[in-house]
């Protein structure tokens, strides 16, 4: 069974950080000082709402300061944009979470993220009184989080004892004139509000949220108009981790925030959400596994906000199956039939624009999640424009972990070659068109099942399809007609333009049916022991509309157009028999293009 890349990936990266014992505990709320120092938990949830988890991601712990952001919204939503402005600015203040950064003149708080700008926009959040104002506020956070949030009451207990710092910013602000009623049922507010009890996946769900333009992926809930999402997002971008913003901005370059309970949350807009817990902070009072965990995580899957392509929604153009549409390599019947049952093992998505890594995230759980149904995909990128790093790094893990499980994955590449540069391609099969990959798919399933005998290397007239129904009179007359004719490989049988005089029955041998398209040499089928070509001359004694190569050494029985129009006049039930035949084969190859038709999107 498949495993996702994306799973590996963070079991990689949480065995990696686990070991890192630096930082603390905050312990200046005495509940957060029990926090288990050695807790690592990551959570990413995408913008489609899947979510991702290792490690203690559904261990519970209060959002304390990742609450801002929610808050600030929420007093946007009631309030207005004015409003807000009028009390709290958006300018980063350089300093620590709880200082003192009043605007001069003003006396507002430089920004929402910090203590000061925190409480005064949870003094706006609207409400008939405290219970109904806490009751929206945390009714707020479980609407982001898909589920029913509560308030850890130890730690607001805790935390209402402790706060004398925040008791003296609130005070501060009655004093300029931004609060203006009495702080303490803000600072009360505030105080449950940083008490609410969230694990990862719910602050992964939530940072996904904004990433989403304000509807809830996993719910489909608008929870917060996009415009307000915009500012929640810019502000959290500049002023989300304090004075480490510049820094974080610079080396990870996601919008974010942190808590002293240890989350980190941090936000791709369109693409996904990312949360760590981890206890032990750094001396800005973030977690210091949680910032480098983001850090690794925007490196090595490109996720700066800087970097993103122009697209990063889905990039699927077209799905089908190997069974709807087979390569043009025309095989024995039992082969064809064997592919009719297996192709649906074998699935072919042609991709287009620019693959980021969210974009790339939904194909590839698509794959992982069909494991037990299908043994080969094969991804199309003729019309890829770009291949993100992080989507490149992606790609090679599916890879990786389909041949692990004895499943292969192939790669069609542009002209140039380019998309894949840098990466290491071991485990890919790449091919330069898409038929040939689709032949390489079907080679693979029918060996990988045994569902065909091999067939003969050569036949005899009597095999051969032209030759069906044939009693034993008109087939010694078909041996009379024909003459038999060998080539060698890489030799031209006839070119376009050549003179239709003759058809060519193939019994050794294969050979390669082509045309020039837009300057290149397009392979329209190759043919195996069996098969005919060049009948068009019984049709259409003009010049040839294709190029036949001979792709290993074969024998051909010859029909000229001379010998057929003979047939004709001296037996002509032979004559009669081979045009059925021809029709026979022609059904087959207009029931092909049915088929493929029909696995166009809108298709019937």
């Amino acid at each position: 069974m498949s495993t996702s890349p994306i799973d590996a990936y963070l079991a990689r990266l949480h065995e990696e950080w686990l070991g890192d014992r630096s930082g603390a505990v905050a312990d200046y709320i005495p509940p957060l000082a029990l926090a288990d120092p050695d807790a690592l938990g990551i959570a990413i949830t995408t913008t489609e709402g899947h979510s991702y988890e290792v490690g203690d991601s559904r261990a519970c712990f209060t959002i304390q300061s990742m609450s801002k952001p929610f808050t600030y919204g929420l007093a946007l939503r009631d309030r207005g944009f004015e409003a807000i402005d009028a009390k709290v600015g958006v300018e980063p203040s350089g300093e620590a979470f709880n200082s003192i950064s009043l605007a001069p003149g003003s006396g507002r708080p430089l920004n929402p993220m910090i203590n000061a700008g925190a409480i005064t926009s949870t003094s706006l959040v609207a409400g008939a009184g405290p219970a109904e104002r806490e009751g929206r506020v945390v009714d707020f956070y479980g609407r982001f989080a898909g589920r029913p949030l509560e308030i850890d009451m130890e730690v607001y207990e805790s935390e209402r004892d402790t706060g004398h710092r925040n008791r003296a910013i609130g005070h501060m602000l009655r004093a300029v004139g931004v609060l203006e009623d009495d702080p303490d049922e803000a600072l009360d507010l505030y105080f449950r509000q940083c008490s609410v009890s969230v694990d990862c996946r719910d602050l992964s769900l939530m940072a996904a949220t904004l990433a989403n333009g304000g509807v809830n992926p996993a719910t489909g809930e608008r929870v917060l108009a996009r415009d307000l999402v915009d500012r929640v997002l810019s502000v959290m971008t500049t002023c989300g981790m304090y004075d480490s913003a510049g820094e974080w901005v610079v080396d990870v370059g996601m919008p974010a925030k942190s808590g002293v309970g240890g989350g980190v949350l941090a936000v791709l807009p369109g693409q996904l959400g990312i949360a760590v817990f981890s206890p032990p902070l750094d001396r800005h009072g973030n977690s210091v596994r949680g910032v480098e965990v983001c850090r690794q995580i925007s490196t090595d899957l490109n996720l700066n906000l800087l970097h993103v392509a122009r697209s990063s929604r889905s990039a699927v153009r077209r799905t089908y199956s190997v069974a709807a549409v087979p390569s043009r390599r025309r095989r024995p019947e039992a082969q064809s039939s064997a592919l009719a049952e297996l192709g649906a093992r074998g699935v072919v998505q042609i991709l287009h624009g620019d693959l980021v890594f969210a974009a790339l995230e939904s194909i590839v759980r698509g794959i992982v999640e069909r494991a037990g149904d299908v043994d080969v995909e094969v991804l199309d990128l003729t019309e890829v424009t770009e291949l993100d790093l992080g989507a490149g790094r992606l790609l090679i893990g599916l890879a990786e972990s389909m041949a692990a499980a004895g499943r292969a994955l192939a790669i069609v590449l542009p002209p140039s070659g380019e998309l894949l540069a840098g990466l290491d391609t071991e485990h890919l099969e790449v091919f330069p068109d898409l038929d040939r990959a689709t032949e390489w798919c079907e080679e693979r399933l029918l060996a990988a099942h045994g569902a065909a005998p091999v067939p003969p290397s050569r036949l005899t007239l009597a095999e051969h399809r032209l030759a069906r129904g044939l009693s034993a009179d008109l087939l010694v007359a078909l041996e009379e007609a024909v003459v038999p004719r060998r080539f060698e490989a890489g030799e031209t049988i006839f070119a376009v333009g050549d003179p239709a005089d003759a058809a060519f029955l193939l019994l050794e041998g294969e050979v390669t049916i082509e045309l020039e398209i837009d300057g290149a040499r397009r392979r329209l089928a190759t043919l195996t022991p069996g098969f005919s070509f060049g009948e068009f001359a019984f049709a259409d004694a003009s010049a040839r509309p294709v190029d036949v190569r001979v792709e290993t050494a074969c024998e051909c029985l010859v029909l000229t157009l001379d010998a057929f129009e003979r047939m004709g006049e001296q037996t002509p039930a032979l004559q009669a028999a081979l045009l059925r035949n021809l029709l026979i084969g022609y059904y087959e190859i207009i029931g092909r293009a049915t088929r493929e038709a029909g696995s166009l999107p809108g298709g019937r």
